[in-house]
């Protein structure tokens, strides 16, 4: 008998030790948009702290009043333990003998994304924040964007009508609700308080937006001409793009096709009525079109980051898919 035992246990070390090694990790915390900052206080209060500011709290553009890109937390290294780590995001600036940036999956928690800055000097890590700032702001954007549409996915409005209407899949809330359903034009909507946050899909010819000369131009016109016939507002006036403020435009990619990205603010000529818009004007060459996302907050007098948010998140869940 204690032969036996001896043997069942030699197979069960042996068996533990042929599976690769795993670590048991507890769900990551935070607030969505929030960044904590591991580094040492003297630092944070001098130029390396400053350039962290500069690229990762500085103003969102597009929006009407200033708000910062991220919240950010900042905390020497040695109260970086515990709960502390289990923040969804986090940027660690350490110095070594060698510059170099690197991204840190998982490591406390699940989901996390963790980037690491380490340099020899405070220039050095300086100018690696400045050089790969972009890169540091998208990946933390997507970590963000992933863990909305997570959220999100707890309790979903159904999309059948988008995709028998357009070829898509789109992850929204229950607390949406159709406000428009016309063939070529479809306009969703929430309530909030003092205000409203909204969607609209629709699709123009391939041939419609110029590529080359006047980008923007054209995508403005689309904007104006379509948003304003199919956005219901007061007799006499009309949704229209604010000419005061120009729109930023971008490149990026939605559920893989290249997509402009223009971030700006709407407004309704003759009534005090504005706020803040993502518009992404996705290529399907295949079906001969472009494909317009666009989300706008109306909320006066209040911040609308998070709201601006939401609506961004909800239009890069979009995947393309064969009409029903």
């Amino acid at each position: 008998m204690q032969k036996l035992i001896l043997a069942f246990l030699i197979f069960a070390l042996v068996a533990c030790n042929d599976k690769p090694s795993s670590k048991i990790l507890s769900a990551s915390s935070g607030a969505l948009n929030n960044l904590t900052v591991v580094m040492p206080n003297t630092m944070w209060e001098g130029p390396v702290g400053e350039s962290i500011r500069e690229k990762l709290a500085g103003p969102i553009n597009g929006l009407p009043q200033v708000e910062p890109m991220f919240a950010i937390n900042q905390m020497p290294d040695e109260a970086f333990s515990g709960f502390m780590r289990k923040q969804r995001t986090f940027l660690k600036i350490e110095q070594a003998d060698t510059a170099a940036l690197e991204i840190i999956k998982d490591e406390y928690a699940r989901p996390q994304t963790g980037i690491l800055v380490k340099g020899p000097t405070e220039e050095a890590i300086i100018n690696l924040i400045k050089k790969d700032s972009a890169q540091i702001v998208n990946t933390i954007k997507e970590t963000e964007f992933t863990e909305k549409v997570r959220r999100i996915s707890l309790s979903l409005k159904e999309d059948k009508p988008l995709t028998e209407a357009f070829g898509i899949t789109m992850k929204f809330p229950t607390a949406y609700r159709y406000a428009k359903e016309d063939e070529d034009f479809f306009w969703i909507r929430k309530d909030i308080p003092n205000g409203d946050m909204n969607i609209t899909v629709y699709e123009v010819p391939y041939n419609l937006i110029d590529r080359d000369s006047n980008t923007i131009g054209s995508l403005i016109k689309m904007r104006d001409s379509i948003g304003g016939d199919n956005i219901t507002v007061s007799e006499g006036m009309r949704f229209i793009t604010e000419a005061a403020f120009a729109p930023y435009l971008s490149e990026t990619t939605i559920a893989g096709r290249p997509a402009y990205q223009m971030n700006g603010i709407w407004e309704v000529k003759g009534r005090y009525m504005a706020g803040p818009f993502v518009n992404f004007t996705v290529d399907d060459k295949e079906n001969d079109r472009y494909l317009v996302l666009e989300g706008f907050v109306f909320k006066p007098s209040a911040n609308k980051r998070d709201n601006l948010f939401e609506l961004e998140s909800i239009l890069r869940s979009v995947k393309f898919v064969d009409k029903k």
